[in-house]
């Protein structure tokens, strides 16, 4: 039996796991790529040392291009209506794990790539390392992996639809302006910037951070968007309940009350 090719990297790092899709070109995904990649964010999700994630691509110039047009072209509609349920199952538990997840966007991030970038919490881009763009619609379909939707979340309906009907690829500077990205940082190589998003990511990590409560902060944004309002306070209480009964939120009043910086173990 020939051997599974490892198409999804991860390692861990003071209660971070980096995810590097890779594959050659572009760090394109196949089905095989989405089931490694949602198996890794299962891994992460059921790891108790493992407070935030971090997803990269391979190399310096792509942090993913999308699916692979090869793979597509060789499929019947049947396996690509089944490719795409299954993409979204896979960036929806991304997004629904309560864990702080950050895309570090270190080459180009188009169509697909950017669908699975805009189903992490936060994104920071490499300065001058590539473009985005959501540009599925001069190849004849749509972007079928959740971006029509959550690039209509992150700007608003009109904006969304003109980026993708017009096939516009653009760089990191306009997708911050719009609001599709949250930084971007000037960095000397792509190892710095790595090195720096991982810094960054251990801030949500304990002692620094009560990671339970920075995980359950998304998980009411995440669940409270698409709900009613009502629907949306009452998960944000039950929610908040789970973190009065920690040691978390005990450390972080006693603190406060006695002027000490808190030291957060995640429980």
């Amino acid at each position: 039996m020939e051997a599974t090719q490892t198409l999804v990297n991860t390692t861990a790092k003071n209660g971070v796991m980096t995810i590097e899709l890779t594959f050659d070109p572009g760090n394109c995904y196949t089905h095989e790529m989405m089931r490694q990649l949602d198996d890794a964010i299962l891994k992460a999700r059921f790891d108790n040392d493992i407070h935030a994630i971090v997803l990269r691509g391979a190399g310096e110039k792509f942090f993913c291009a999308g699916a692979d047009i090869n793979m597509l072209k060789r499929s019947d509609p049947t396996f690509k209506y089944y490719f795409c349920l299954h993409a979204n199952e896979t960036l929806n538990r991304l997004e629904q794990t309560p864990k702080i997840v950050i895309a570090a966007l270190n080459g180009h991030t188009v169509g697909g790539g950017l669908e699975i970038a805009m189903a992490a919490d936060l994104r920071i881009a490499r300065k001058g390392a590539g473009k985005v763009g959501l540009p599925e619609v001069s190849l004849g379909v749509l972007p079928g992996t959740g971006g029509t939707q959550r690039l209509a979340r992150l700007v608003n309906k009109s904006k969304a639809i003109e980026l993708m009907v017009t096939a516009q690829v653009f760089p990191f500077e306009k997708a911050l302006e719009l609001g599709i990205i949250n930084d971007i940082w000037e960095t000397a190589s792509t190892q710095e910037f790595m090195d720096r998003v991982q810094a960054y990511a251990e801030k949500f990590c304990p002692p620094n951070a009560a990671s339970r409560a920075v995980g359950r902060i998304k998980r009411a944004v995440q669940s409270g968007a698409e709900i009613p309002f009502e629907s949306a306070l009452a998960v944000e209480r039950e929610l908040q309940q789970q973190l009065f009964q920690g040691d978390d939120a005990k450390e972080g009043l006693a603190a406060y009350i006695e002027k000490r910086k808190p030291n957060f173990t995640a429980k």
